[in-house]
């Protein structure tokens, strides 16, 4: 189901689809974490991605919760978006051969990563709020705030711990 298709015919419809497109996400972000830790080679960076992988764990969880709470079956929508985001992180990594530079990719990759999530959490949010969802308000603005704290680790491995230094010296 895309976007925009027949499928979402209200409002209630459009958060299901936000829900499913993040829960497709999430997933496959469980998925590219490990091969990302596996080639950071900033202990930093490969620490805070493996707190990341454990953080993304708890947030598919609670979208589980946010799926019962809506009488639905937690499920993923495919996200062309994420794949792509994805796609060009891989792509990039395996075109660079200094560890230093791959580092700061990587940085740059996770954040990007994090901006989608930021984007779809603050939009799930403002539009369960619309619908009178309020149980479900807690659980996404949990995910929505481990994102930006996460966003702001990685602005910090960038520029205070030197990953972005190295990769330029």
């Amino acid at each position: 189901m895309g976007i925009f298709t027949k499928d979402i015919k209200s409002m209630e419809d459009l958060l299901i689809h936000g829900l499913e497109d993040v829960y497709y996400a999430e997933q496959q972000i469980l998925k590219s974490l490990p091969k990302m830790i596996n080639k950071a080679t900033n202990r930093d960076l490969a620490t805070g991605l493996k707190n990341h992988l454990e953080e993304t764990k708890n947030q598919v969880e609670r979208l589980d919760k946010v799926f019962a709470k809506l009488g639905k079956q937690p499920s993923g929508a495919k996200c062309p978006a994420i794949d792509g985001i994805i796609e060009e992180a891989d792509e990039t990594a395996s075109e660079i051969e200094d560890k230093a530079v791959l580092d700061a990719a990587l940085v740059a990759a996770a954040q990007a990563v994090e901006h989608y999530e930021i984007c779809r959490y603050g939009t799930l949010i403002a539009w369960a709020e619309q619908l009178d969802h309020e149980e479900i308000v807690r659980f996404l603005t949990t995910n929505l705030n481990e994102e930006k704290a996460a966003n702001a680790k990685l602005n910090t491995v960038a520029l205070r711990k030197g990953v972005n230094a190295k990769a330029s010296a």
